[in-house]
């Protein structure tokens, strides 16, 4: 794991569990991005993007963390198997980190805090929900670079703009999260965009525990591959409830596979049902907005038995 050295500014290289605490950045890319090559060469430090870095270094020398993680220029892209490997374990450097930096550098100091807050880009972006999530403490800072809060005392703020329950972003337990319905989950990425259509299902890889070879080039086949994932690590048939964009009634019958996240709409509302049920059986209801009805599904623990039913 390479680190940045917050006093000296320069690369370091960790092996295995050998890794000291580090604070980590969180930030939407813009067009002139540090990449490792970049950081290498001094003359290249410059830009927005190494401001953002050198922003970050700062902030957490004051915060007494010595070393700083940032995607850019933390990862050799050039490498395919160092970037398949970063992403695949990329919720666990979030989780990991002492402390999470969110700079949202569209947001103005001068702004209202509870009305502009939810229209920074960095709520819109297909990797952003993980780390969210994953690190235990966070604190968010305007374009100023100026602190706002922490996810403790926003949390109201965040929920209500991401959809997800302050349950999860207080938990730092990540079983707590795995035990959130797959639909669910799928949904907090239903209005989340990635600039390469493949990275839509990278980005989910950390909320699902799995992993999947990263292949460019493949569009909604690398997110149907996560699906195929999910299913063979769960049970949870709430993957497959999700509503088709109204212009497909007049494509061909699909397959049983969502194209998108947005495919799985907020609105689906995950109950633990009434009724008796043994104890083998896992069972939950969804208000599926589509069909106009709440679908009742069941899955039998550890035989791949389920059943799907109208109630």
């Amino acid at each position: 794991m390479r680190l940045i050295d917050a006093l000296t500014l320069k690369l370091e290289t960790f092996i295995g569990d050998d890794v000291p605490a580090y604070a980590i950045l969180s930030h939407t890319w813009g067009s002139h991005e540090v990449t490792l090559q970049d950081f290498r060469t001094e003359t290249l430090h410059q830009g927005s993007g190494y401001r953002e870095v050198l922003e970050a270094c700062r902030i957490a020398r004051t915060e007494g963390y010595f070393y700083v993680w940032v995607d850019t220029c933390c990862i050799d892209k050039t490498s395919s198997a160092e970037l398949c490997e970063a992403i695949n374990s990329m919720f666990s450097r979030y989780r990991d980190s002492a402390v999470c930096y969110v700079y949202l550098s569209d947001l103005q100091p001068e702004n209202d805090l509870s009305t502009a807050l939810g229209t920074c880009r960095w709520f819109t972006r297909g990797w952003t929900p993980q780390e969210l999530i994953a690190p235990a403490n966070i604190c968010f800072y305007d374009s100023s670079w100026s602190a706002i809060g922490t996810k403790r005392n926003l949390i109201a703020h965040l929920c209500y703009i991401t959809g997800i329950s302050k349950e999860v972003l207080r938990s730092s337990d990540s079983d707590d999260l795995y035990c959130i319905p797959v639909a669910t989950r799928l949904s907090w990425a239903s209005r989340r965009t990635t600039t390469r259509r493949e990275d839509i299902a990278s980005c989910l890889l950390g909320i699902f525990n799995v992993n999947i070879p990263l292949l460019y080039g493949e569009g909604e086949k690398a997110f149907r591959q996560l699906q195929e994932e999910i299913l063979r690590k769960t049970s949870d048939l709430s993957i497959l409830i999700w509503s088709p964009p109204p212009e497909s009634s007049t494509q061909p019958l699909r397959g049983i596979w969502a194209r998108h996240p947005q495919e799985h709409s907020p609105c689906l509302a995950p109950v633990i049902p009434e009724g008796t049920y043994s104890s083998e059986w896992r069972c939950m209801e969804l208000y599926e907005p589509h069909f106009d009805d709440w679908l009742e599904i069941a899955s039998r623990l550890g035989s791949g038995a389920s059943r799907l039913s109208v109630r």
